[in-house]
């Protein structure tokens, strides 16, 4: 039976076998005795993307009194989910993430918590995901850009979109009305200043 620790697009925490290239965490959401979740889905603004290998660190998934081990299939839906990349072991992509952040949001170079308490406000609405209203044409979106329609999400590269699985990407067009933009609005501005998500490779198949 898989640990519920993987997350959806839409910041969901669901249990499935498919395995992700990204782990992360919100801070301590789990029992280590059940190794099951608690009621709460965060308890730090902090949400950040995390490599899966750093340093050697060997750790017993969901089995201690420590962060909760999280799984995305790829940085773009970590971004979606309203996390950021982690300054301790993607340090290069962080400091390019918040360069990013800076030019296309029009603010000064932020520190981390600035940029958490910001996504914050974006990602959540009540105990759900906030979803945010298209602003221009679909094709005008950056790669790595995650959009809800009829309950379900889609990745856009090179213009056109990707159905999101557990297992990764399958290509789909949108046979009906969006009904918004996942990715946070700040992420979104950071994505089409030029920062690149890594993608699961079947988003290239």
């Amino acid at each position: 039976m898989p640990l519920q620790n993987r997350v959806t697009p839409f910041g969901d925490i669901v249990a499935v076998s498919a395995r992700g290239l990204f782990t992360g965490n919100r801070g301590i959401i789990h029992d280590p005795a059940t190794r099951r979740l608690t009621g709460r889905r965060w308890t730090t603004r902090a949400w950040i993307v995390c490599r899966c290998d750093y340093k050697n660190v060997r750790r017993a998934v969901m089995a201690q009194r420590s962060w909760t081990e999280l799984f995305f299939l790829d940085e773009a839906t970590a971004l979606s989910a309203g996390h950021r990349p982690c300054f301790l072991c993607r340090r290069a992509e962080a400091r390019s993430f918040r360069e990013n952040w800076s030019a296309g949001n029009r603010v000064a170079l932020p520190k981390a918590p600035d940029m958490d308490l910001r996504l914050h406000a974006e990602r959540l609405e009540r105990s759900g995901k906030r979803l945010h209203p298209l602003t221009g044409p679909l094709d005008a979106l950056p790669d790595g850009a995650f959009l809800a329609a009829q309950g379900d999400a889609y990745l856009v590269r090179d213009g056109e979109t990707l159905l999101w699985r557990p297992e990764g990407y399958r290509r789909a067009s949108l046979s009906g009305p969006v009904d918004g933009l996942l990715t946070p609005p700040s992420t979104l501005a950071a994505l089409a200043a030029g920062y690149r998500p890594v993608l699961h490779p079947t988003a290239f198949d």
